[in-house]
C-alpha cells in the first residue's frame, strides 16, 4: 500500500513539473517591430531552420546561415541537403518559421 501512494505521488510531482513548461511552450509568440524588415527577421533566425515564400509562389526550407544587403544564404535545403541558396530579399513574400513545440 505505502509502495502505491509514494508511486502516485512521485507521478503527482513529475505532472507539477512538466505542467509549467508545456504551458510556457505553448504561450510563446512573435512580437513584430513597427520598423522590421524582412532582412531583420531573417537576422534574428541565422542558425535556425525556416520556409521562405518567394514572389514565383515556390518555397524554399533551410538553415539561415547568413544575411546581407540584398542577399540571404540559405543551406541544408529540405529535400536538398546536399545543395545551398542564395536568395535576392526582394524576392522574398513570407517567413514561415517554428516558433513553439506542440
Amino acid at each position: 500500500m505505502a509502495k502505491k501512494n509514494l508511486l502516485s505521488a512521485l507521478i503527482g510531482i513529475g505532472c507539477l513539473v512538466t505542467a509549467p513548461a508545456m504551458v510556457s511552450a505553448q504561450e510563446v509568440k512573435y512580437e513584430l517591430k513597427v520598423s522590421a524588415k524582412l532582412s531583420d527577421v531573417l537576422v534574428e533566425n541565422t542558425g535556425k531552420r525556416v520556409a521562405l515564400k518567394l514572389v514565383s509562389g515556390e518555397e524554399v526550407e533551410g538553415t539561415v546561415t547568413s544575411v546581407g544587403n540584398a542577399l540571404v544564404h540559405v543551406s541544408k535545403l529540405t529535400g536538398k541537403e546536399f545543395y545551398d541558396a542564395v536568395i535576392g530579399l526582394d524576392k522574398i513574400t513570407a517567413i514561415r518559421m517554428r516558433m513553439r513545440d506542440k
